[in-house]
């Protein structure tokens, strides 16, 4: 066997444990660490159900892409939206849009996170929300629903304290319910799986 090839075998099984750390498909409950402006709040995914929702977040999670983005629709005892854009309003890189998982059996309670998407079911993308209560007008029915893929374990006060900040309507952007003060997503972190 040549050095050369030696080299691309090395070389393909260090990007390979590298990615499979990131996205590792043992870990069916990883954990995210999101620090905020405001406090951390910690959730638990499930890969067991959401598999691809999971698998998703997580991609942009260790790539940094959820780093330095804001929460920019926040309407209190509803829902807390945000990865998407920067401070600026600037928006973010979007990915591939990904099949709905709605119908996996989780719902849309307080605490749980899901992916917002628009009217048409498969094309969630790399937004996100926490829901403030149980909202089921997001759940699956005879319509296709909103893929909730995992809940926060700790920081449940941060989120509390996110929903209460003063919103209005920005005339920039044409949204209603944005902060008057922006609430940032500092980093998402991949916990390490015995965390």
């Amino acid at each position: 066997m040549n050095r050369t090839f030696q080299f691309i075998i090395v070389f393909a099984l260090l990007i390979s444990s590298c990615f499979s750390h990131a996205v590792d498909p043992t870990n069916i409950y990883p954990k995210v660490k999101l620090v905020t402006s405001m406090g951390v709040i910690i959730v638990e995914l499930d890969r067991v159900k959401a598999p691809i929702t999971v698998d998703n977040f997580l991609g942009y999670v260790v790539k940094g892409e959820y780093n330095n983005t804001i929460f920019h629709r926040i309407i209190d005892d509803f829902i807390v939206q945000g990865g998407a854009y920067d401070a600026k309003f600037t928006a973010k890189e979007l990915g591939k849009s990904i099949f709905n998982e709605s119908g996996n059996g989780l719902k849309n309670e307080t605490g749980t996170i899901a992916m917002a998407k628009e009217n048409r079911p498969h094309t969630a993308n790399r937004q996100f929300f926490f829901n403030l209560s149980d909202n089921t007008t997001l759940d699956p029915g005879r319509k296709w629903g909103y893929a909730v893929f995992g809940a926060i374990v700790e920081g449940e006060e941060v989120l509390e304290a996110i929903a209460k900040v003063p919103t209005d309507y920005n005339e920039s952007m044409a949204w209603d319910d944005v902060p008057l003060k922006p609430v940032t997503l500092i980093s998402a972190t991949l916990l390490p799986a015995n965390d």
